[in-house]
């Protein structure tokens, strides 16, 4: 309870969620003189920059170079006495990710942003409550993002999740992950090039279900031959601990099984973190999908309260930019009384295997079921130079085009290098540029870049 006697302070805005969204609306209210505080239980940063994001991407820079080190092994490049010291690598991620959250609070503070450290509480529809003290706020914007999804079979405590696993001292030989959505994927193939042998646990008919099947079925097999295991249509049953590790029990197409790991990763999807803020207190509704929120992201049972990222209840997808961008609307809104909508236009995604798989806009049977009339693109790239230079023999790419406006509604590509390439595709079809403009445009040559027009 507030402490009696005090009067709760007051702001014109409180954050909960220090995260990439959350400092981002701070930063911008208090720009234009806002008296704004911000807050969050763990430090300052947020979810991709020190349990993400950034720091998966820097452990694969380990996996990157030992891949490339292998596929080059017969064409001149020695692979001798190349390995993966886990600990001197998980060393250099913290040299990043270590300092992120006083730079953060830092420069908040230099913004004149009040930055309070410990669990937001609503206590009324305008009230806080923040380790015994309370605060009153004008306006609260809700950027908690989300924590791993609960599972129920027995055994479940056994299992890390993916924060970790991002700071594991030593990588063990064998590594399960239950799910078959990015983390798993990203994780698995860092511990393969590692020297784990990982194994991927999904209980659907196939993986990474927002992203095109046939080069997902490519990455499947990509991975196998560095040896990520995947087993789809299988359902985990329990984990029992035993003095060499863990004994998982599996079910595939009602025969049951059991295998033996030294490691259990929880990579089975992520829900809003929204259990410990008290909603009901603030007025504020919520369902699975997170705050109940209007388009312009504000709350549709307390006019108060804004949500963004993975908090809030969008069609926007769970990532970080998506986030960023909801939350500078949200704050726009909440400065001018506005009613903008975020543009989810032209939003790419990856997943960062070896190689890498991306997206923007809409899946081949997604764009059927919505009667569009398109032309499917399909390019077989595992033989191009791009590939052929790097020893990469995978790749793929199928660009759906509109046939009446030559624009591009959706890009799915796999192979090296393709997370930069799609950035360009992303920005033609947030600003309409036909495929044939693209294919006119000169690029440097030799470069992945340059084949965007080979695959218009």
């Amino acid at each position: 309870m507030t402490r009696k006697h005090e009067e709760p302070e007051k702001y014109d805005l409180m954050v909960i969620g220090a995260g990439m969204a959350g400092i981002a609306a701070a930063t911008k209210c208090a720009s234009q003189g806002w008296r704004v505080a911000i807050v969050d239980s763990l430090p300052y940063g947020g979810t991709c920059a020190l349990r993400g994001c950034d720091p998966k991407k820097i452990l694969r820079r380990g996996a990157e170079i030992l891949e490339a080190a292998h596929l080059m092994g017969d064409k001149g490049i020695g692979e001798g006495g190349l390995s993966v010291n886990w600990a001197q690598l998980m060393k250099h991620k913290h040299g990043f990710t270590d300092g992120v959250p006083a730079s953060m609070e830092d420069g908040l503070k230099t913004h004149g942003v009040q930055t309070l450290h410990g669990t937001a509480v609503f206590t009324g529809p305008t009230e806080v409550e923040v380790s015994g003290v309370g605060y009153h706020a004008t306006k609260i914007l809700i950027a908690t993002g989300a924590t791993p999804v609960s599972l129920d079979f027995p055994g479940h405590e056994h299992l890390i999740d993916s924060t970790a696993f991002l700071n594991l001292e030593s990588l063990p030989p064998r590594v399960l992950f239950v799910g078959g959505g990015f983390v798993s994927f990203e994780f698995a193939h860092i511990a393969a090039r590692a020297g784990s042998r990982p194994i991927i646990i999904d209980r659907g008919s196939r993986p990474l279900k927002g992203f095109d099947p046939d080069l997902v079925d490519l990455l499947v097999r990509r991975g196998a031959e560095c040896g990520v295991d995947v087993q789809s249509g299988t359902s985990m049953t329990g984990v029992e601990e035993t003095p060499a590790g863990y004994q998982v029990h599996l079910q595939q197409q009602g025969v049951a099984s059991m295998i033996e790991v030294d490691l259990v990763v929880h990579g089975a999807g992520r829900v809003p973190d929204l259990s410990r803020l008290d909603l009901e207190a603030g007025g504020v509704a919520y369902g699975p999908g997170g705050i109940d929120v209007s388009a312009d992201l504000q709350s549709v049972t307390n006019s108060a309260v804004y949500a963004a990222g993975d908090a809030a209840d969008t069609e926007g997808m769970p990532l970080t930019p998506v986030a960023v961008l909801e939350a500078k609307v949200a704050a726009s809104n909440i400065l001018k009384s506005g009613n903008a909508v975020p543009d989810y236009a032209g939003t790419p995604t990856a997943v960062f295997t070896i190689p890498e798989l991306v997206r923007v806009g809409v899946l081949e049977d997604e764009a059927q079921a919505r009667g569009m009339d398109i032309e499917v693109r399909y390019t077989d790239t595992s033989r191009w130079f791009s590939q052929y230079r790097v020893g990469e023999t995978a790749g793929a790419v199928k660009i759906l085009v509109d046939r009446s406006s030559d624009r591009i509604v959706g890009a799915h590509l796999f192979g090296h290098g393709v997370a930069e390439l799609v950035n360009t595709i992303s920005l033609a079809m947030k600003y309409g540029l036909t495929a044939r403009e693209l294919r006119s445009s000169p690029a440097v040559y030799p470069s992945v870049g340059s084949d965007l027009g080979s695959m218009l």
